[in-house]
């Protein structure tokens, strides 16, 4: 389908609030959407949590959506009257065109009280989502990969859906800091071994295995990172370098784009690191990566063929696509991606 503009769009909405994974994925959409009309304010409604790889990137005004406590407002009179003004202050914002590539109901709620003439999400948005569209894009397929489902939503407006780019917003400041947090001239390997889903996690013990190896093989130190909420897997890796809680979210960018190889489940960090272009291993069991893997570059990801997997299930009795996936397969691919195989694509 094709959707007709009555004139070029001043003012643009992109509604994509989470998760970090998501947000990386979404990066390109919305650099593409800047370069195709230089001139719109472009706005990018987006959570908390998730803001820290937006702010500072050039000309996008960054909206935090408190989604958590705004969840709320079925039961709290104080959290409905917070969102119907988020709705009002949506529409004194006066977009022209709106994209919701969460396709939820309440980012369709969201899209509809923007009242814009243009508000463009998917045909098969979930949750009806859809009903508050001007424009429905057709999505052939759930089989394929996120970053595919955004592109054909730009094409549908008539943008040009290449080069893929992933404008991160870090600076010189993050990278001093990351500097201080580890030894001068130090080459070394990022662990991530956290997950917002339980049934992706790779045992905690395996990445603890890896640490030896790592430096004896391959000269490397090695580091754990990610977010608080890894801490208490981070304490699990002993004589590595815990990062855990210690870096935000463009200090994290700055530590992934200075290693020598990262070794990561399924879960945002990894994302970015994958965009930054970086060695990797992508640890894969409950979920598809060619749904929601690191975009180009399935050379990077290891995961066990067993007949329950996929599952997309969030609770499994057994995890052995996980269990059962060894070091030496996770070794191999690292010592691989370090001798040059990158990403397949510009």
């Amino acid at each position: 389908m094709t959707v007709e503009l009555p004139s070029p769009p001043r003012r643009i909405l992109l509604i994509k609030p989470s998760a970090i994974g998501d947000v990386v994925h979404t990066l390109p959409i919305w650099n593409l959407l800047r370069k195709r009309w230089p001139a719109a304010e472009i706005s990018w409604l987006v959570t908390p949590g998730c803001a820290g790889l937006l702010d500072g990137l050039p000309g996008l005004n960054v909206i935090r959506f408190e989604r958590g406590r705004l969840a709320n407002a079925w039961r709290s009179a104080s959290a409905a009257k917070e969102l119907l003004g988020l709705g009002k202050w949506l529409r004194d914002l006066r977009f022209d065109l709106v994209i919701d590539l969460q396709g939820l109901f309440r980012s369709g709620w969201m899209t509809w009280q923007t009242h814009a003439p243009v508000r463009v999400g998917f045909a098969n948005a979930r949750e009806l989502a859809w009903a508050f569209y001007t424009h429905r894009v057709p999505i052939e397929s759930t089989e394929q990969h996120a970053t595919e489902r955004y592109l054909k939503v730009l094409a549908a407006l008539g943008v040009p859906t290449g080069p893929i780019e992933y404008p991160f917003a870090h600076d010189e400041r993050d990278r001093a800091h990351v500097e201080t947090l580890l030894p001068a001239g130090t080459k070394y390997a990022v662990l991530l071994p956290g997950t917002n889903w339980p049934t992706k996690r790779w045992p905690v013990e395996k990445f603890a295995r890896l640490v030896a190896p790592l430096r004896q093989r391959f000269g490397l130190e090695v580091v754990v990172a990610g977010g608080p909420d890894v801490a208490e897997l981070a304490d699990q890796i002993p004589d590595a370098i815990n990062l855990a809680g210690q870096t935000n979210l463009p200090q994290l960018v700055a530590l992934l784009d200075r290693a020598d190889v990262v070794i990561a489940n399924d879960s945002g960090p990894m994302h970015i690191a994958a965009a930054l272009g970086r060695p990797l291993v992508a640890i894969y069991g409950p979920t598809s990566p060619v749904r929601t893997g690191p975009y180009y570059r399935m050379e990077t990801v290891v995961r066990l063929d067993i007949p329950c997997s996929p599952c997309y299930s969030r609770q499994c009795s057994h995890q052995s696509c996980l269990q059962w996936l060894g070091i030496e397969p996770v070794l191999e691919l690292a010592e691989q991606q370090m001798n040059g195989a990158g990403p397949a694509h510009s």
